[in-house]
């Protein structure tokens, strides 16, 4: 049952919340992480999503949504600066409507219980293992670690049959293990460059979002399979877990809407 939404919470304590639990300032990222669309200034509902997409954004006002939360925001280095075509539709539409937009990427990722990568390896059952060990790549965001039962997947074909049922789409995989597979790296989205650093920490297998040329040549040369799993698939589940958390702590109501993405 939603909260009721005659509850509301100021729009600066929302973002201090969100900040507090993602701690953004240890990142060094790729965009700007916290508050991106200033709305109204103060907050009943919140929608969450993977992207702030002009679907999602339109969504959102039918939903009745103060703030959207999402993992991909509308800027990022780099971009062109200038507001036209795409980027004019989604900020007319957000400011004609005063909808405050949050959106943390790295941060997001990262989290150790609430993050994309955490909750990614719960609906796998997996579980990261303790302290270092658990952790690889730059900003430690890729996630190492085994099967919740202790147990090993008996082929790399297990593994990818375990992604599809789970994930509910194909995966991609390529390479294979010479053997059963116990020592499992992940890291969700585009992190296929992080390959490398999860064969380094002793991975026996690579789960990420997407692959690019060089990865299936390491991968049938080390004997470590990669599996692509679909960018948006594997980061369908950060948002809404850290959305339903901070709204439930102010008793706010809270939506998650997935716009499907086949990448």
């Amino acid at each position: 049952m939603n909260p009721s939404p005659a509850v509301v919470a100021p729009r600066a304590l929302l973002v201090a919340a969100f900040d507090q639990l993602l701690t953004p300032e240890r990142f060094k990222d790729y965009a700007p992480n916290g508050l991106q669309v200033e709305g109204k200034a103060e907050v009943r509902k919140i929608i969450s999503g993977v992207t702030a997409s002009l679907a999602l954004i339109e969504a959102a006002v039918a939903s009745k949504a103060d703030a959207i939360f999402v993992h991909h925001g509308l800027f990022w280095r780099g971009q062109d600066g200038r507001v036209t075509g795409w980027m004019k539709q989604r900020l007319a539409l957000l400011l004609a409507h005063d909808i405050n937009l949050l959106a943390y990427h790295l941060p997001l990722d990262a989290h150790p219980e609430l993050g994309n990568n955490a909750q990614l390896g719960r609906l796998l059952g997996l579980r990261a293992h303790e302290g270092e060990q658990g952790r690889f790549a730059d900003n430690r965001l890729g996630f190492m670690g085994c099967r919740v039962d202790g147990g090993s997947f008996a082929s790399a074909e297990a593994l990818a049959q375990c992604l599809e049922i789970t994930l509910k789409r194909s995966v991609v995989q390529v390479g294979n293990a010479p053997g059963a597979i116990k020592n499992i790296a992940w890291c969700t989205g585009g992190a296929q460059g992080y390959f490398e650093a999860a064969i380094a920490a002793g991975a026996d297998a690579f789960i990420t979002g997407e692959i690019s040329e060089p990865q299936a040549h390491y991968a049938r040369e080390m004997g470590v399979p990669f599996f692509a799993c679909g960018h948006h698939a594997s980061e369908r589940y950060g948002a809404p877990a850290v959305a339903a958390h901070v709204a439930a702590r102010f008793g706010l109501a809270h939506e998650f809407i997935d716009i499907g993405n086949p990448a």
